[in-house]
């Protein structure tokens, strides 16, 4: 919604009518983060599904709200110079990833269980619980 709102005012701001804004960078900028965040929102919200559904739901909460506050730096850093948005976007990168690797674990632990009986649940859980933490540092 933020993002949008951002969208309406900046177009709103430029003066003409119609979608296209010919030389008006604010607009650019506004329109291509506000595309780039929506592109991104479906695979955030697939890893973070598979990610809370087989491993742990805590840690992927707590990466899920980090990954909404990283997308709203990237948005903010987009703003400015493109420069500014790079970690905001690289520290999302690392979000996505550990939620996949989140849900690779849970997919792993299935299959061991499945094929040999062996269950590493909790041992999976104290793992992400303690590494999820560790996201926070930039």
């Amino acid at each position: 919604a933020f993002f949008a709102s951002k969208l309406e005012h900046e177009s709103k701001h430029c003066n003409g009518k119609g979608f296209q804004r010919p030389g008006s960078s604010a607009f650019d900028r506004v329109y291509t983060a506000n595309q780039n965040c929506g592109h991104a929102y479906p695979t955030f919200l697939a890893v973070l599904w598979c990610a809370g559904l087989l491993c742990s739901q805590a840690p992927a909460a707590f990466a899920g709200l980090m990954y909404l506050f990283v997308r709203q730096k990237y948005f903010v850093g987009y703003l400015g110079e493109r420069t500014q948005s790079t970690p905001g976007y690289l520290f999302g990168k690392r979000i996505i990833l550990f939620l996949f690797l989140m849900s690779v674990a849970g997919i792993l632990n299935y299959y061991l269980i499945f094929f040999f009986g062996s269950d590493f649940e909790m041992h999976i859980k104290t793992i992400t619980s303690a590494v999820s933490p560790l996201l926070l540092i930039p």
